[in-house]
């Protein structure tokens, strides 16, 4: 392992703090307890080298010595490697965590993307694709609900599918995309009080507070 280095913007405006992705990596590095510095790249100014490191323009990325990291879920794959914390061991188990990190991503952050989309701009637009993207969502709620409804974590104990499961979430449940599905919002609960997200949360907007105060001087 050479030196972690966590690459997220030096700025973004009010509406996304402690929501950008950086968070997560932040969130899994904390409770891991890897040490690493942050790194960063302009908000308004993205040049080649940022595209060099991350395709789309985006943050974050995670550099290990000579190793370029871009996507979260790549990202807590690689850490999970460096930390039984995360990603556990035992293949039956590291299986599970496995699978549920693609969930993660693909059936649930896939599926509720788009209405948070419509939710950040303020578009309350009711059409027929909007109302088959509510009743989308809502299934896949509804299935998350029977999953979580028996268990603590998705798996044995906490790793970095539930860092990923419980952020999506989260973010779900700021626009109130829970409140009809409370055992979601009791895991996320759980999982945002833990010490670590508390600590990358903070330290997350801490950095884009600091970013305002040298914009101001």
């Amino acid at each position: 392992m050479g030196d972690l280095i966590l690459t997220t913007f030096d700025w973004v405006p009010e509406p996304p703090r402690g929501f950008v992705r950086d968070l997560r990596v932040r969130w899994a590095l904390e409770e891991a307890g890897l040490s690493y510095r942050v790194a960063t790249v302009p908000f308004e100014d993205r040049r080649p080298e940022h595209f060099a490191h991350q395709p789309f323009g985006q943050v974050p990325w995670l550099t290990d010595g000579q190793l370029s990291i871009f996507e979260t879920g790549a990202i807590l794959l690689h850490l999970g490697g460096l930390s039984d914390t995360l990603l556990p061991n035992d293949p039956d188990a590291r299986s599970t965590t496995v699978q549920w990190v693609f969930a993660a991503l693909n059936s649930v952050e896939a599926a509720v993307q788009p209405w948070i989309l419509y939710k950040f701009t303020g578009d309350t637009t009711q059409t027929p694709g909007r109302q088959l993207m509510d009743t989308f969502i809502a299934g896949r709620l509804k299935h998350m609900e029977t999953v979580l409804g028996d268990r603590e974590w998705l798996g044995r104990s906490f790793s970095v599918a539930d860092i990923l499961m419980a952020d999506v979430l989260r973010v779900t449940d700021m626009f109130d995309g829970l409140a009809e599905h409370p055992v979601c919002r009791a895991y996320v609960a759980r999982a945002t009080t833990r010490p670590s997200f508390i600590k990358a949360h903070g330290d997350q907007l801490a950095h884009f507070a600091a970013a305002d105060a040298a914009r101001a001087r």
